[in-house]
Parts: C-alpha cells; sequence; structure tokens
C-alpha cells in the first residue's frame, strides 16, 4: 500500500516535471482577478485556522501548481473535511476551465465546506456531495483527469481500484499522507 501511493505521487511529480515550459505559456488559462484577489484574501485571512483534517498551505499551493501545470479540468476530491484543499484546487480549474466533484461523509465538514467555499468565491466551480466515498466513487461516471485522495488511508488502494479505469490517460492520481499519523501538526 505505501509502494503504491509513493509511486502515484512520484508519478504525478514527474508528469508535471515533463511539461515543457513552451507548453504552459501555450495554455490559455481564463484570468479572473476579482476571484484572484478574493480567494488570496480569504486564504490570508484564514491562515493557520486549517484544522480538522485539512492541509497544510503548502500542499494546497502544491495541488493548485499541479493542476495548472497539467492544465486539468475534470478533478475529484475523496475527503473535503471544512474545504482548505477544495478551495486550492478549484482555484486552480477556475483558471483551466474546470469543475471539483468532491466528497465528505461527515455533514459538519460538509457544511463548513460548502460555506468556505461560498465565502471564497468558488462555488460555482464545485460540486460539493455529502456521501459515504466508498459508495460513490464505485457510481461515479467520470473521467477524470485529475484525483486528490485524502480520506480514509485504509482504503486508498480500494479508491485507486475504482477510479483508475476513470482517469484519463495523462491524469494524476495523488494522495495525501500514507498513514493516520498526523503529519506537521495537521491530518488529513
Amino acid at each position: 500500500m505505501k509502494k503504491l501511493n509513493i509511486i502515484c505521487i512520484t508519478f504525478c511529480l514527474l508528469l508535471v516535471a515533463a511539461i515543457s515550459e513552451k507548453q504552459l505559456n501555450g495554455q490559455n488559462l481564463k484570468e479572473n482577478p476579482a476571484l484572484d484577489k478574493k480567494v488570496k484574501e480569504f486564504l490570508a485571512d484564514h491562515s493557520g485556522q486549517w484544522h480538522d483534517l485539512n492541509i497544510s498551505s503548502a500542499d494546497g499551493q502544491l495541488l493548485y501548481d499541479l493542476i495548472i501545470k497539467g492544465n486539468y479540468k475534470s478533478a475529484l476530491e475523496i475527503g473535503t473535511s471544512t474545504g482548505h484543499s477544495g478551495i486550492w484546487i478549484a482555484w486552480a480549474l477556475s483558471k483551466t476551465g474546470g469543475k471539483l466533484i468532491t466528497i465528505e461523509y461527515d455533514e459538519i465538514r460538509h457544511k463548513t465546506a460548502q460555506q468556505n467555499f461560498k465565502e471564497a468565491g468558488l462555488s460555482e466551480f464545485i460540486d460539493a456531495r455529502l456521501a459515504d466515498a466508498h459508495s460513490l466513487v464505485k457510481d461515479l461516471k467520470g473521467p477524470f483527469d485529475f484525483v486528490f485522495s485524502d480520506a480514509d488511508k485504509d482504503w486508498y488502494k480500494n479508491y485507486f481500484i475504482d477510479i483508475n479505469p476513470k482517469l484519463k490517460v495523462g491524469g494524476c492520481y495523488s494522495t495525501h499522507n500514507i498513514s493516520d499519523r498526523s503529519m506537521s501538526g495537521h491530518g488529513g
């Protein structure tokens, strides 16, 4: 299991590294300075407040960069928590013309995430679902070109098995942490 996750993360990073600067300059990213300002202000106002199984800001920036550099458009997040990672993902997707489906099992975290998405100005780029990912992931149609799994670690392999046939060629499957041990003071 550990080896599989490390391979997936390494593959994703190598994929991004392989994209040349020329290809990046050729992308037609959608510019929205007002949205950028709103998201940046929201993230700054909430800095240091992302607990309850959220990723760090550095990890959020990495997700953002992966999506921009890969020009991904159809993203899936398994494990929303209160929305920090979803904000970074959706912000990048607002530039590539994409949309995020994010799944959260806990109703309180789901409602908090929806409020955070709204306050950050990103709701239109997010389909936030309150559901059991063990079931829903199997039923999602796909295809996806970017997947971020940050839910129950003992189910990572099952999520990958369910999503792999729905992952586009050249897509990126990433996971956060590979065990339940908290890293850098945050869970996820």
